[in-house]
């Protein structure tokens, strides 16, 4: 289940809350811009651009703060393509999901020698959870907000959801409660508030539930790429060397996909196993930092 994807759905699907919310801002006049910028295209199902006025808010949604990009760059990353995109004011928001002590979520800037760009940080934890409850669109996030007794705090959300009107909608808000609730909440008191045959019968759940067999099914491909490269380097290396020591296997098991391949077009060259360790010593020796 995609908590990323839930707030995406929720910032897109209502655009005008969450303007309201985080720009105190009340305007209909709303566009939802695509996620791909130009340049090298970037794509995350965490973000969300809102157009207001001569004005872009750009959501980033994080459930920990754990990233292959460090946030404070990707948020300068995603500013200078926004800017060069638009070249109007830009507003950057990066929500915190789930409650950690991690220094990242404390971190409003980045900075490099010269270069220095803040931005917004909202740790939803330490949110009062009374703007939220008042609004639908913002019911999910409410759950995760302040407080001295959760579980008071979700029999008062569930309670909200049970006054939408709407049927289409509170089957969508209560969808998307559950999803976020999950990283807060036992399943069993979830499922004891809320019914599951009405989260099933959502759009967002079924939208998230495709998703995510999608985002699991492109990982199991990588992770399939990359075992059948392994395999094909050890038998390469046995072939030609006997044994390889276990741990020899256990670096280059560690290796991504593209040094396995680098590794089998070197190891063509190798005329002994000492050109191996050798080989494997340069690539995890600690490199040197590149002066400017």
């Amino acid at each position: 289940m995609s908590y990323d994807n839930t707030c995406k759905y929720l910032a897109e699907k209502y655009p005008g809350d969450f303007a309201r919310w985080l720009l105190a801002f009340d305007t209909s006049d709303i566009q939802v811009l695509k996620t791909e910028l130009n340049l090298e295209p970037i794509r995350a199902d965490s973000v969300t651009f809102l157009q207001i006025a001569n004005k872009i808010l750009h959501l980033e949604f994080q459930t920990t703060p754990k990233s292959k990009t460090p946030l404070d760059f990707r948020m300068l990353d995603y500013y200078t393509r926004l800017k060069r995109e638009y070249w109007c004011e830009i507003e950057q928001v990066l929500i915190f999901l789930q409650a950690t002590s991690s220094e990242i979520v404390f971190n409003i800037q980045y900075v490099d020698k010269k270069t220095r760009h803040s931005y917004r940080v909202i740790r939803l934890w330490e949110e009062d959870p009374t703007l939220l409850l008042a609004n639908p669109a913002l019911l999910p996030l409410a759950t995760l907000a302040r407080t001295d007794s959760p579980t008071d705090l979700l029999t008062q959300v569930a309670a909200s959801v049970d006054m939408i009107e709407e049927t289409d909608e509170r089957q969508n808000i209560s969808a998307c409660v559950q999803v976020l609730a999950g990283l807060r909440f036992d399943k069993s008191l979830i499922t004891q508030l809320f019914r599951e045959e009405i989260m099933q019968e959502s759009v967002i759940y079924q939208d998230i539930l495709q998703k995510g067999l999608q985002q699991g099914l492109q990982q199991g491909q990588e992770q399939g790429k990359k075992q059948e490269a392994l395999q094909l380097i050890m038998r390469l290396l046995t072939r030609r060397f006997g044994a390889i020591e276990p741990e020899m296997q256990e670096q280059i098991s560690t290796l991504s996909i593209t040094q396995l391949e680098e590794l089998a077009e070197a190891l063509l060259d190798f005329s002994s196993q000492s050109d191996l360790v050798n080989y494997l010593r340069y690539i995890f020796l600690p490199q040197p930092n590149q002066k400017d």
